[in-house]
């Protein structure tokens, strides 16, 4: 499509020729002629070594780039819009596959989707447009609302409610049981796992991600959060509202995150840790303790990010300090041993 039909769907300002020929999306790397890319941030201009796309999309025009552009505020975004229009294929219903097996009181909205080799508990509500993947597993009394996309080969056990526009990626495991466990004469006696697990409107579950059920009650994903593959959050843990919690982290049991918390990859939070809402927790950090609305923290045991990077600055220099200190201690020993001999 030309230049000027691509921004009236995904918005921005033509800065350039409007009848420019747009044949697909890429990095910048990857352009070529008839692609459109973008452009993050002005810092990015050091590492473009040749540009063969038709268009940029940046946030202001560039005088040192002979391009056409798209100038939106948000590049990134716009780009995102981009891929959706030349790349997402149109939402089409499969039905329901005769290879599929569906149990008893399964109530579907329309335009449902059941693939081969797909098993559809009992008492399941699916809602209308949803997708299940095959090899998917869907246990009695689960509910999946309206748009929802289950990949293949995914486990949701057994009463577990799953909102809108909620993406689960392949091999995640919804609802399996809490690690719970009491001691009783030298043995590990488990506790059991009643409760439920809820998956708020426009979730998105990366692959491998485990999701344990309650004890009792449920766990809680909020709305709009996502989350990576790989990653463990036990049971009883309430995260809030546009969390992203990235690959490999693990969130121990009745832990509760804010709003708006991001948790970066291999963090560890110890069970029943309070995480304030817009909270930041660096790569590999480990949690002991609550942490504070609005803080950065990193490091292990974790520490706010200003004392960590200071910390850090002084371990570098250690082997220098420790030098220097021995040093010190062989002048004060050489001037005491003088003292010594001559009182």
């Amino acid at each position: 499509m030309k230049l000027n039909e691509l921004a009236d769907l995904i918005g921005g300002t033509v800065s350039g020729n409007p009848e420019a020929e747009i044949t697909g999306v890429s990095g910048i790397g990857d352009s070529k002629e008839g692609d459109i890319t973008y452009l993050l941030d002005e810092k990015g201009l050091k590492e473009i070594t040749t540009l063969n796309a038709s268009a940029l999309i940046v946030k202001r025009k560039l005088k040192e780039l002979p391009v056409n552009f798209l100038i939106s505020d948000n590049p990134q975004f716009t780009f995102a819009r981009a891929l959706e229009v030349f790349y997402s294929k149109p939402f089409k219903a499969s039905g329901v596959s005769e290879k599929a097996h569906i149990g008893r009181n399964v109530n579907m909205g329309h335009d449902v989707s059941i693939h081969p080799n797909a098993l559809v508990s009992d008492n399941v509500s699916l809602g209308s447009r949803v997708t299940i993947s095959s090899g998917t597993f869907i246990g009695e009394g689960t509910s999946i609302d309206d748009g929802s996309f289950i990949y293949p080969n995914t486990t949701i056990r057994e009463n577990v409610r799953i909102g809108r526009n909620v993406i689960v990626h392949s091999g995640a495991v919804i609802g399996s049981d809490g690690y719970g466990y009491v001691p009783e004469k030298g043995q590990h006696y488990k506790i059991p796992q009643v409760g439920g697990v809820i998956i708020e409107d426009n979730v998105e579950v990366g692959a491998n991600v485990c999701i344990d059920r309650a004890t009792v009650g449920n766990t809680t994903i909020g709305e709009g959060t996502k989350i990576d593959n790989l990653v463990q959050i036990a049971h009883n843990v309430k995260i809030g509202k546009n969390c992203l919690i990235v690959a490999q982290a693990g969130i121990s049991g009745s832990v509760e995150l804010g709003d708006w918390v991001i948790i970066a990859g291999q963090v560890g939070i110890r069970d029943h840790v309070k995480v304030g809402s817009k909270a930041i927790v660096a790569a590999q950090s480990g949690i002991g303790n609550n942490i504070p609305e609005g803080q950065v923290y990193s490091g292990s045991p974790a520490i706010p990010h200003s004392k960590f990077l200071r910390a850090q600055s002084l371990f570098m220099k250690l082997p220098e300090i420790v030098n220097r200190v021995r040093s010190l201690e062989k002048k004060i020993l050489k001037e005491e041993q003088s003292d010594d001999e001559h009182p």
